[in-house]
């Protein structure tokens, strides 16, 4: 949240700097907007290794989800190897088992797609954050450069 305060604070001295009569242009102080933009660039990589830690917390989940997936496909192997016989009971074990193994999938393969389009999703919203902070960016760039010009 540090970069929404730096960016308002950024907007604030925009907002609350002198008007320069019958333009859309104001005088800005150049020491306290280059002294924002430093803040901003320090708090960047903060929101960069967020987001990288929830990828790799998607990642440990995904890993745990296909161990359990292992462990489960295990016991049902040995499960089966048990019972061996022809008998009903077997062949509904049997059934049993490839349901539990096809679910144990299906869920693993859920967990690793919603994982996926989380961490995509937060990645996303940090991209047009970034893209944001980095439109505002040029703006102030390009009204200091007019500035400086006419100035």
């Amino acid at each position: 949240m540090e970069l929404f305060n730096a960016l308002n604070e950024l907007e604030e001295i925009i907002e609350n700097s002198i008007k320069v009569p019958m333009t859309r242009r104001v005088l800005v102080d150049e020491d306290r907007l280059l002294d924002m933009l430093d803040r901003i660039r320090t708090t960047l990589p903060e929101e960069i290794r967020q987001a990288k830690w929830i990828i790799q917390e998607r990642e440990k989940v995904l890993a745990e989800t296909k161990k359990e997936a292992g462990r489960i496909m295990e016991d049902v192997q040995k499960q089966m190897e048990r019972r061996i016989d022809e008998s009903e009971i077997a062949r509904l074990a049997k059934i049993k088992a490839e349901e539990t193994v096809e679910r144990a999938e299906n869920i693993a393969r859920e967990i690793k797609q919603g994982a996926r389009e989380y961490a995509d999703e937060i990645l996303n919203e940090l991209e047009k954050k970034i893209e944001g902070i980095m439109a505002e960016i040029r703006n102030g760039r390009a009204e200091l450069k007019g500035l400086k010009k006419t100035g």
